[in-house]
């Protein structure tokens, strides 16, 4: 299990990165991490991972500190948005040193150098960002951490490598009951694969939760009018509100039919309701916070 107790985070004085920031993720879950450029989210995978130290609060990873415990970070596996390697080393050549710190299957890590059709004897630098991501995916597959961080996770991949990467961190969260936090702004494929998912906001963890419960808990409206209307006229807060001509297109947060109760009683030419998905569940969380206006 990983807790977050109270963790802030600061880089030159007076500028917090990350401020009293909490969270518990359970073991075996795939966890979503959000927000926008600058929000924290590399920061805090590095605070997670043991890289850097936290200023306040405590990470705790099965109970234990992360920082500068080497029996924790065993179980650990980081891979940044950039991940270091040196001038001439070969995805067999980088192996070679994982080896030496994980537990490595060899076969699952040529299993993966096939699937993404790499040649582990071609020097990394030559590779597009794309295969150097491949590579680094494949290692962390060999690896099978108990523990996986993935920043950006999905920058760079093509639809095909991203799809072989998705069935990958599902086979390792189903064999091996790992724990995944990713970052990304690929909100779509992290709805794919992802248990629970949190918002990072201004340094902080403003939203957070079971994804699919509360994915439940709005509802997209389209409704036609004949007449210019405003959000106001619903008696209802919107989350998100868009207007095109004379169609309408809401998303707000309560009970379905009441919600759809107060939109009918404004006498709208149609009215639906269409399902709503990760991405705006996010844009209608940051809206709401002043952003995008």
């Amino acid at each position: 299990m990983i807790e977050v107790k109270n963790i802030s985070k600061c880089y030159e004085k007076g500028k917090d990165v990350l401020q009293k920031v909490n969270l518990r993720i359970e073991d075996g879950c795939v966890f979503g991490l959000v927000g926008i450029n600058g929000a924290g989210k590399s920061t805090l995978l590095r605070l997670l991972s043991g890289v850097m130290r936290v200023d306040e609060g405590e990470v705790l990873i099965d109970g234990e500190n992360v920082f500068e415990n080497e029996y924790v970070k065993r179980n650990v596996f980081f891979l940044p948005d950039d991940p270091f390697y040196t001038s001439g080393v070969t995805a067999i050549g980088l192996a070679e040193m994982y080896r030496s710190v994980y537990d490595f299957d060899d076969n699952a890590f040529e299993e993966y150098l096939q699937k993404f059709t790499l040649d582990g004897k071609k020097p990394i630098r030559n590779f597009s960002k794309g295969m150097k991501r491949q590579v680094f995916v494949a290692l962390a597959f060999a690896i099978a951490p108990k523990y996986l961080f993935l920043d950006e996770a999905f920058d760079g991949l093509d639809p095909l490598a991203r799809m072989t990467f998705k069935r990958g961190l599902i086979r390792l969260v189903e064999e091996k009951n790992t724990t995944v936090i990713i970052s990304s702004h690929s909100l779509r494929e992290l709805e794919d694969i992802c248990d629970g998912y949190g918002i990072l906001d201004h340094g902080c963890i403003t939203c957070s939760g079971d994804l699919e419960s509360d994915l439940t808990k709005l509802h997209k409206f389209q409704a036609a009018f004949d007449r210019q209307v405003t959000a106001k006229e619903f008696g209802f807060d919107c989350m998100s509100f868009t207007q095109e001509g004379k169609v309408v297109r809401l998303i707000a947060k309560g009970d379905a039919d009441e919600l759809l109760q107060q939109i009918e009683a404004l006498q709208p030419l149609f009215v639906e309701e269409i399902g709503v998905d990760f991405e705006e569940l996010f844009i209608g969380e940051v809206e709401s916070r002043g952003y995008l206006q």
